[in-house]
């Protein structure tokens, strides 16, 4: 378990699949999960590193921001993601 303190943490990552085309055309599609602790974005970190498409991930004690110019953002968390949650359940994290 880790000691960190703040309330919120976010898993940001780049989805190569889904960056410059549809919504993302000419632009990086950046996926963003909000997580209730630092226990569980590391749960969801590692399911990301699962995934081939997903790259550059990173958790982060404040809520990221990029620029909608060259991103598209796409936020989610366990209420409509509850997937890439499934590590964290899987440890009695949720």
């Amino acid at each position: 378990m880790n000691n960190k303190t703040t309330s919120k943490y976010w898993v940001s990552m780049t989805d190569k699949f889904m960056s410059c085309w549809g919504l993302a055309e000419n632009k990086i599609n950046k996926l963003v999960i909000e997580c209730d602790s630092y226990d569980i974005a590391e749960c969801v970190k590692e399911y990301a590193e699962t995934r081939s498409e997903m790259k550059y991930i990173n958790i982060c004690e404040n809520k990221p921001y990029y620029n909608s110019n060259n991103y598209e953002v796409n936020m989610h968390d366990k209420n409509d993601y509850s997937s890439w949650f499934k590590y964290a359940k899987l440890r009695g994290l949720m």
